[in-house]
C-alpha cells in the first residue's frame, strides 16, 4: 500500500499531499530525502531507503523542473509496488496542467488520484499476468532449442571421432590443416597444441609418457616449407654460449676512516634553555587569513569542441552545428539527448581534476535530473546552462550545512567549565601529528589553553614527535608511553585537563588501514567512551579515488563497532599535502561528497602557519576550468 504522495515546491511549500492509511509516518523520510538526495546531489538516484526503529520506507520522486516541481512517493520497503514510477509520471502529468503559482491549496485533486492510482494499478496487474504467461512459452522454446543443439553437438562429435581415426594415419597433415586454417586465430593455438598430443603420429598410437610435446611454431614451418618429418620434438633452450661469460666486477673497499656520527639529539633533552619556540617569528596563522581570488579575464567555459577532440569530424560538426541551431532558436524542453554532450564533456574534466569516476557520473545524472524538462532560452547554449548547473551543485556541494566555527563551540565549552575535545583519525603517514600541532598553533594565537593527549600507543617514535611540538610550542602534554590502552589514556588526559583548566584537547591517535578491525575496534571504543566533541578525519588531498574508499569504510566502521545506539561518525576532514596537487583538488570533492562532512582545515605547507580555510569558490572555479 502506498504510504504518501507528496507534491511541493523546491522553495519548499506543500501543495497537495494524499495519507492513503491515515496514519502518520514514522519518522521524518521526506526531510531526510530532502537533506540527503536533494540537497546533495543524489537526485539522480532512482530510490532512497529510509530507515527508523518502527519499520523502513523506500522513497521514490520526480521532478518538473520547467513549474518547480517535486513529486514524492513513499511506500514500506517490504512491499516492492511496482506501478509507482507510473503514478508519479501521470500524477506530474495532470497536476503540471491545472497548477497556478499563485494557487497554493488544491483539494479538487483528489478525486483525479484516485482515478490515477486506479488506473496505474491496473496496468501494473495486467503487465504481471503477461509476463507470467509468457514465461512458460519461453521456458519450453528455450528447452526444446537447447535440446536439439545437445543432439546436433552430439552428432557433430561422433563424425569429429570418426574423422579423426579415419585419418590416423596421417597426423602430421591433419594438424597442419588446422593450423593452417586458423593460424590468424592466436585463441586456437593452446587448444591445438593440447591436441596435438593426443594424435597419431607416423601410423603409431602415441602411448608413451616419455614422448615431448609437439613444437607447433618448427612444425608449421616445416610444413610450409614441404619438409616432413618423422616427429618433431621441443629439445629446450639453447645452450648459452661460453664466450659470453659475464664477468665479476672488483670489489672496491672504502679505506677512508668513518665519518663522525651525526648527532640528533635534541638540546632541550639535555639542557631546558636551548628550547626552539615557534612564536612570534612563525608568523600569523593563514587560518585567519581571508584568500583573495584573482580575478581574469579568462572565459568560463570552454567549447564543446574540447570533449569531442576523440570523435569522428562528421560527429562534431552536426553536433556543434545542433548547438548553435538550437542556441539561436531556443528549444520547447530540454531532453536527456540535447544534455548528453555537455554532460560527458564536465564529466571528463571533472575525472582530470581527481574527482572519482562514480561520484562524476552521479553528478552529472543529478544535473541532468535538474535540467530535463526546461526551456532553453534563445541565444543560450546547452553547455553553457550546463556548466551553470554543475557550479551551482558543486557550491551546494562543498558549502557545509551546519557552524564549523570551533573558536564559537570552545568558548561555549568552556562556560560550561569543560575542555572542548577533538580528536585525529585517518590512515597511516597522512600527516596527523604534524597537523595536529598546526591546530594547536593556531588556537594559542586565539588565546586558548592547549593540551595534547598522545594517543598513539602503537607506532615507534609518536610519542617523542609529539613530545617535540608541545616543547616547541610551549604547551602541556599528557603521555603513558607505549602499549597502553588508547581510550583509556584519552579518558585521562581529559580528566588531566578538567584539572589544570586547559580549554581544548587535542587527541592524536594511530595511522590505521580502513579494513584493519583491531585498530578499527580500538578506535570506535576511544570514540565511544570520550564522546569528543569533534572527531577530525585527516587525509592527503593526493589520494584521488582511494579517499572514497576510506572514509566510507571508515564512517561504516565506526557506525559498525560502536556499542551505542547513535554512534559517532566523522564530523569534519583535514585536507593535507594540498599544496603538492596544482589543480588536482578533486580530492575534497570527493570526500564531502562520500561522508557530507565538511572540509574544516586545509594543510598547505611544513610549517605551523600553513593551516587555512576551504576556499570553495577557488575549488569550485578550479574543477570546471
Amino acid at each position: 500500500m502506498l504510504e504518501e504522495l507528496l507534491i511541493f515546491t523546491r522553495g519548499g511549500l506543500i501543495l497537495w499531499t494524499c495519507n492513503q492509511l491515515g496514519n502518520a509516518l514514522r519518522g521524518s523520510p521526506i526531510d531526510a530525502l530532502i537533506r540527503t538526495c536533494l540537497l546533495e546531489e543524489r537526485s539522480g538516484a532512482s530510490s532512497y531507503n529510509y530507515d527508523t526503529q518502527g519499520g523502513a520506507y523506500t522513497l521514490k520522486w520526480t521532478f518538473h523542473n520547467e513549474l518547480g516541481l517535486v513529486f514524492v512517493a513513499v511506500y514500506q520497503r517490504i512491499l516492492q509496488l511496482l506501478y509507482v514510477d507510473d503514478l508519479l509520471a501521470m500524477v506530474k502529468r495532470e497536476f503540471s496542467e491545472i497548477y497556478d503559482p499563485k494557487r497554493t491549496v488544491y483539494n479538487d485533486f483528489d478525486e483525479t488520484f484516485r482515478q490515477l492510482k486506479k488506473e496505474a494499478e491496473a496496468r501494473a496487474e495486467e503487465s504481471r499476468k503477461s509476463k507470467q504467461a509468457s514465461k512458460p512459452l519461453n521456458g519450453g522454446k528455450k528447452q526444446g532449442q537447447t535440446s536439439r543443439a545437445s543432439s546436433e553437438g552430439g552428432n557433430k562429435k561422433k563424425k569429429g571421432e570418426g574423422a579423426l581415426q579415419k585419418d590416423g594415419g596421417d597426423g602430421d597433415d591433419w594438424l597442419g590443416r588446422k593450423l593452417e586454417n586458423g593460424h590468424s586465430n592466436g585463441n586456437n593455438v593452446e587448444a591445438e597444441e593440447s591436441r596435438a598430443t593426443s594424435v597419431v603420429v607416423n601410423g603409431k598410437e602415441n602411448a608413451s609418457s616419455n614422448v615431448e610435446a609437439f613444437n607447433v611454431g618448427k612444425l608449421k614451418s616445416r610444413i610450409k616449407g614441404g619438409k616432413k618429418t618423422d616427429t618433431v620434438v621441443n629439445k629446450g633452450p639453447s645452450k648459452v654460449d661460453p664466450k659470453k661469460k659475464i664477468e665479476k666486477k672488483n670489489r672496491v673497499w672504502d679505506d677512508k676512516p668513518p665519518e663522525k656520527k651525526l648527532d640528533f639529539t635534541d638540546p632541550a633533552e639535555e639542557n631546558g634553555n636551548n628550547i626552539e619556540v615557534a612564536g612570534v617569528e612563525h608568523g600569523e596563522s593563514m587560518m585567519d587569513k581571508e584568500e583573495i581570488l584573482s580575478s581574469d579575464s579568462e572565459a568560463e567555459e570552454e567549447d564543446d569542441a574540447d570533449a569531442g577532440k576523440n570523435s569522428k569530424p562528421e560527429a562534431k560538426k552536426k553536433g556543434w552545428f545542433s548547438s548553435m541551431f538550437q542556441s539561436i532558436a531556443g528549444k520547447a524542453n530540454l531532453d536527456k539527448a540535447d544534455l548528453e554532450p555537455a554532460l560527458k564533456a564536465l564529466k571528463d574534466r571533472l575525472m582530470t581534476k581527481n574527482v572519482a569516476e562514480e561520484i562524476a557520473e552521479k553528478l552529472c545524472e543529478s544535473v541532468a535530473v535538474r535540467l530535463e524538462g526546461k526551456k532553453l532560452a534563445s541565444f543560450t547554449r546547452i553547455s553553457s546552462i550546463a556548466q551553470e548547473a554543475m557550479e551551482e551543485a558543486l557550491v551546494r556541494i562543498l558549502t557545509p550545512k551546519r557552524s564549523i566555527d570551533i573558536m564559537r563551540d570552545v568558548h561555549a565549552a568552556k562556560e560550561q567549565r569543560k575542555p572542548y575535545v577533538v580528536v585525529f583519525v585517518g590512515v597511516n603517514g597522512v600527516g596527523k601529528s604534524t597537523n595536529l600541532a598546526k591546530v594547536a598553533y593556531w588556537l594559542l594565537q586565539h588565546k586558548v589553553n592547549v593540551m595534547m593527549a598522545a594517543c598513539d600507543t602503537f607506532r615507534s617514535g609518536a610519542v617523542e614527535q609529539l613530545r617535540t611540538h608541545a616543547r616547541r610550542l610551549q604547551i602541556p602534554i599528557f603521555e603513558k608511553g607505549y602499549e597502553k590502552d588508547p581510550a583509556v589514556v584519552a579518558k585521562e588526559a581529559i580528566q588531566e585537563a578538567h584539572r589544570n583548566g586547559s580549554d581544548v584537547v587535542l587527541v592524536d591517535t594511530a595511522g590505521r588501514m580502513q579494513d584493519n578491525e583491531p585498530l578499527m575496534r580500538a578506535l570506535s571504543k576511544l570514540i565511544c567512551m570520550n564522546n569528543p566533541d569533534l572527531v577530525l578525519f585527516v587525509g592527503e588531498a593526493l589520494v584521488g579515488n582511494d579517499a572514497v574508499d576510506q572514509l566510507s569504510k571508515f564512517n561504516q566502521k565506526l557506525a559498525d563497532l560502536s556499542a551505542s545506539p547513535n554512534p559517532r561518525l566523522i564530523d569534519g576532514i583535514l585536507l593535507t599535502k594540498f599544496d603538492t596537487i596544482d589543480d588536482k583538488v578533486g580530492a575534497a570533492l570527493s570526500m564531502v561528497y562520500v561522508s557530507g562532512a565538511p572540509v574544516m582545515f586545509v594543510g598547505c605547507g611544513q610549517s605551523y602557519t600553513d593551516l587555512k580555510k576551504l576556499n570553495v569558490k577557488s575549488i569550485v572555479k578550479t574543477l570546471l576550468k
